[in-house]
């Protein structure tokens, strides 16, 4: 199997869609859900999480079987169900329409595969096996959240604060990049974790004065 391309899909306000209504599927809409994305779940009964969600209006829910004419226009599919028929079909049409599919743990029924995340405020980190074991990308992925606490995500709301500084502030290109690798570079994260919480200001300042 070759190796798969890593890449962040910006999905804000795109449609996609969800085949399948059981516990998979729910964590499946709730993760395209998180990253702004418009849900479609097509399925004839659902678990009582994406019920609730439908209800509420978070996702659209179309009570009927699969069908190919559910995949126009989508950003992306994945299918959720317990049906290889099902799956395979998805599968097919989605490669004829040329939408990115994903079918739940069979990853030869995938042009694109969803990564084991770590999370850390603005902090993601992807852990990928080329679905050779989910079970290990699990492993990794709990080793990587103890080595990642959250004052990652504390830096990077701080970093970002200093970029947008520093874009203001300096002209110069080059100077804008010193400036910035010197913040990633410094005892920042460190202070971060001793408790500090220093605006974006003084680690500027900091940083211009060296």
């Amino acid at each position: 199997m070759p190796r798969y391309y890593p890449m962040m899909m910006d999905l804000n306000g795109r449609d996609c869609v969800v085949v399948g209504g059981g516990e998979v599927a729910a964590r499946k809409v709730e993760s395209l859900l998180s990253c702004g994305a418009a849900v479609t779940v097509i399925a004839p009964k659902l678990a009582h999480e994406i019920a609730v969600l439908a209800k509420g209006g978070a996702v659209t829910h179309v009570a009927a079987e699969y069908s190919r004419r559910s995949l126009a226009g989508r950003a992306l599919v994945i299918a959720a169900t317990d049906s290889e028929r099902v799956n395979r079909a998805v599968y097919d049409d989605a490669v004829r329409e040329g939408v990115p599919v994903n079918v739940v743990d069979v990853p030869e029924l995938c042009t694109f595969i969803v990564p084991s995340v770590v999370e850390r405020g603005d902090l993601l980190i992807a852990i990928s096996t080329s679905g050779k074991s989910p079970a290990m990308a699990k492993r990794i992925r709990k080793e990587m959240e103890e080595r990642f606490g959250p004052e990652y995500g504390e830096m990077l709301e701080l970093m970002g604060e200093v970029r947008r500084l520093v874009r203001e502030r300096e002209p110069d290109l080059d100077k804008r990049m010193r400036i910035l690798t010197a913040v990633a570079n410094s005892d920042l994260l460190e202070r971060i974790r001793g408790g500090e919480r220093p605006s974006a200001e003084a680690v500027l300042a900091g940083a211009e004065s060296k």
